[in-house]
């Protein structure tokens, strides 16, 4: 086989080889391939310039932007762990978030810059860690605050552009805008901010000259990247590629910066776009993992990936990345449980069907040969084959060592105590169900380590349900506190009396937004996944609100999912799991509004009145003050 993915060199014909190459490459053994790796050595970081023309920045703001989709609220330690596998990853830069939106983000977005951002590898590889701000001073500084622990701080800034924002939603002339930007920029500078990010938002529909005339002012001003947005992605790919040409040749400066790519995705067109802006000269691409964000989402950083990663040379005049990609699937993974935001079956490279074949040509070509309808390995993503391609096989009389080296090959390395819970788990599942797929461990690994701080732990459940009769739910919990408490509830189903059930211990009134259960697996005995949604209600609906950078103050929705062969039990599992985010979310503003303000608003939970507090009973407040601990 040749080195068809655009290595350099002559054919290779061992493993011993490859370092001279800088891509994947895969090679025929017999039924399997055997994927090996070299790293591309990436550029020096300098703020505003590569001094590889070909390589291209991978800018991911899924702890931003991803999270502003609706639902996919994410807690610190969430926003902690993907900041940990976005950097195993390789991506140049993590935006952690909107530190002005609340206290929890910028809690997280500090918390991100001091650990993650301050783990320099051997290579000398760190991660830039970003905060976002809109051109107040206000933010700025909240921005530049939590950002200047890391060892490689940058502040992304941004202001509305298109004749339609600038006359609607800011009320302001081109002339104040351009003073605005410039004032906002020359501020970081101020503050020691030297990594500035610049974006006029919906640039996509923006004047062409307006554009030029405030990216050359703040260019001179000190901006380092310029980020080119089509927010609410109109261009098609020719058009974006023309405008990002367009800003290299008539803006002033615009050598002497990086110029950046934003896609949405509302045409379906994000990646698209970006690669278009990416062979016309921009060198950063802004994406998500699985592409989640506003409306329809971002460009999705696997899909870039991949496609420069395969295509970049031959194709795209030489451009790589510093992406190691076999890390690609277990971090989509972990943000899709985290975030609560299925990953569609016919997604591209990470979803269930990506690698899948039911016809019968295309399973005889694969069978003859798989480089016939497969262009990418599912392990260079790091997908391993199903079990039936190794030979083992895992059920009730596999141990510890069979399972924790089935979650080394599915991109998982557990602590002792973390391989403990996980195997109690699958032992309990192996005595029910005859033979454990993949599927099956990822959905325990979800349940068991992608969840939030406990607060409150289901115990036991029984469910009396019928046409006899009135379903009956009885749960017992363990609390805050430690202590076990039954609850009984009533409802028109085994799920509707089983949340009534745990209400009525957790005493924290939340509205159920959504629900959904699907099948693990095709079999009788498939796991049950269950995914819920939820926000405040009752007297404390007016709570978890926050700053969103485009749309002011909104509510926010917390996700939650468990995993059980029991349906009632897996949706137990995920309404527990999202109440204690829900709970853990609102009592860290509590923790820093109380310390902001003193003894006089030890009740306030992010502007949660006395009154709503006082109204709840001793587990709602103990559960609250636990989780801010």
């Amino acid at each position: 086989m040749s080195a068809a993915l655009g290595c350099t060199g002559p054919r290779v014909a061992s493993a011993r080889a490859v370092p001279l190459c800088r891509r994947a490459l895969f090679f025929p053994t017999g039924r399997t391939r055997i994927v090996v790796r070299a790293e591309a050595r990436r550029p020096e970081y300098i703020p505003n310039r590569i001094d590889d023309p070909n390589y291209v920045r991978i800018f991911d703001t899924t702890l931003r932007d991803g999270e502003q989709s609706p639902g996919a609220t994410l807690t610190s330690k969430e926003k902690l762990d993907i900041a940990r596998g976005l950097a195993r990853l390789g991506v140049d830069i993590i935006e952690a978030g909107f530190p002005v939106a609340s206290p929890d983000d910028f809690e997280a977005v500090r918390t991100i810059a001091m650990e993650v951002g301050n783990d320099v590898q051997p290579d000398g590889y760190v991660p830039v860690i970003c905060g976002l701000s809109r051109t107040k001073f206000v933010d700025l500084d909240r921005a530049w605050d939590a950002v200047r622990h890391a060892k490689r701080p940058r502040v992304h800034t941004f202001i509305a552009t298109s004749d339609i924002h600038m006359k609607y939603k800011l009320r302001m002339t081109p002339d104040e805008v351009v003073e605005n930007a410039v004032a906002a920029v020359r501020h970081l500078r101020s503050l020691g901010c030297n990594d500035i990010e610049f974006s006029p938002e919906d640039a996509g529909r923006s004047d062409p000259e307006f554009l030029y005339r405030i990216l050359g002012e703040v260019i001179k001003a000190g901006a380092t990247t310029l980020n080119i947005p089509d927010t609410t992605g109109w261009n098609l790919p020719h058009e974006f590629g023309g405008l990002i040409a367009a800003i290299r040749k008539n803006t002033p400066g615009a050598e002497n910066v990086i110029i950046s790519t934003h896609c949405q995705n509302d045409l379906g067109l994000s990646t698209a776009n970006s690669l278009a802006g990416a062979m016309a000269g921009a060198r950063q691409i802004e994406c998500t993992i699985n592409g989640i964000g506003e409306r329809a989402g971002n460009a999705s950083l696997e899909e870039v990936v991949m496609a420069i990663s395969l295509r970049g040379k031959d194709q795209m005049g030489g451009l790589y990345t510093g992406i190691r990609p076999v890390h690609i699937y277990p971090t989509s993974k972990m943000v899709s449980d985290y975030s609560g935001m299925i990953v569609q079956p016919h997604k591209a490279i990470v979803g269930a069907n990506a690698f899948a074949h039911e016809s019968g040509i295309h399973q005889d070509g694969m069978l003859k040969n798989r480089e016939t309808y497969e262009i990418m390995t599912p392990e260079s993503i790091g997908l391993p084959r199903q079990e039936q391609d190794r030979g083992i096989v895992l059920g009730k009389h596999s141990g510890r060592n069979a399972l924790s080296s089935r979650l080394r090959s599915l991109g998982y390395e557990l602590s002792s105590s973390e391989l403990d819970d996980v195997f109690k788990r699958f032992k309990a599942l192996a005595d029910k169900k005859k033979r454990i797929t993949d599927e099956d461990i990822l959905a325990l690994m979800s349940d068991e380590l992608h969840q939030p701080k406990v607060i409150w732990e289901l115990l036991d459940l029984q469910v009396v349900c019928g046409t006899m009769g009135m379903p009956t739910a009885t749960v017992q919990m363990q609390g805050p506190d430690g202590i076990a408490r039954i609850g009984v509830g009533v409802g028109t189903g085994p799920v509707d009396a089983t949340y009534k059930a745990i209400d009525s211990l957790v005493r924290v009134e939340a509205e159920l937004v959504d629900y959904s259960v699907s099948s693990v697996t095709q079999d009788i005995e498939a796991l049950a996944h269950t995914r819920v949604m939820i926000r405040p209600a009752g007297k404390m609906s007016d709570q978890g609100y926050s700053e969103h950078a485009a749309l002011g103050t909104v509510q926010r929705q917390f996700s939650g999912s468990g995993a059980n062969e029991d349906i009632v039990v897996a949706s137990a599992r995920a309404y527990i799991s999202a109440l204690n985010k829900m709970i853990g979310w609102m009592s860290v503003a509590q923790k820093v509004t109380t310390r902001a303000r003193g003894t006089a608003a030890t009740a306030s939970l992010a502007g949660v009145s006395v009154a709503s507090v006082a109204s709840l009973d001793d587990p709602g407040r103990d559960a609250l003050a636990a989780s801010s601990k």
